[in-house]
């Protein structure tokens, strides 16, 4: 098995985050595993200013029950943070409105990403945007 980085961790997360059934998540999970990685997924919605909490809530409880993190401080920080920092870059498109869609979470070793999509609702105006964050602990 060769060695692998953020930028892998960080395509597990996205691809999580963009399956579209609990099958599919399955078949990722598996997937990655034989590669070391672990993964979750998890979905979430609502209007957007109101789910930040909900949203970084979620993402640490999916990853600390689909054992991608430890139960420790760091690990449960850092699942925390990689969340914020996705949803701060999606945060222009979604401020005020209402969102849906699902976080992936992905860890290799020390690496750790999150990424978060969404579909942004205004009427039937659907829009997409995707935020991903990535923090380094000890593993």
């Amino acid at each position: 098995m060769s060695l692998l980085g953020s930028k892998e961790v960080a395509r597990a997360a996205i691809k999580m985050a963009l399956s579209e059934s609990r099958d599919q998540e399955r078949e990722l999970k598996e997937f990655f595993i034989k590669k070391g990685i672990k993964a979750a997924a998890v979905d979430h919605g609502g209007d957007f200013i109101a789910s930040v909490n909900k949203i970084t809530e979620r993402s640490v409880v999916a990853a600390k029950r689909e054992k991608v993190i430890r139960e420790v401080h760091a690990d449960e920080g850092a699942v925390a943070g990689a969340t914020r920092e996705a949803l701060s870059q999606v945060m222009p498109k979604a401020l005020g409105l209402n969102v849906g869609g699902k976080i992936g979470i992905a860890r290799y070793k020390d690496h750790i990403s999150v990424a978060v999509f969404f579909g942004v609702g205004l009427l039937h105006l659907d829009e997409v945007a995707i935020g991903l964050g990535h923090r380094a602990v000890s593993s």
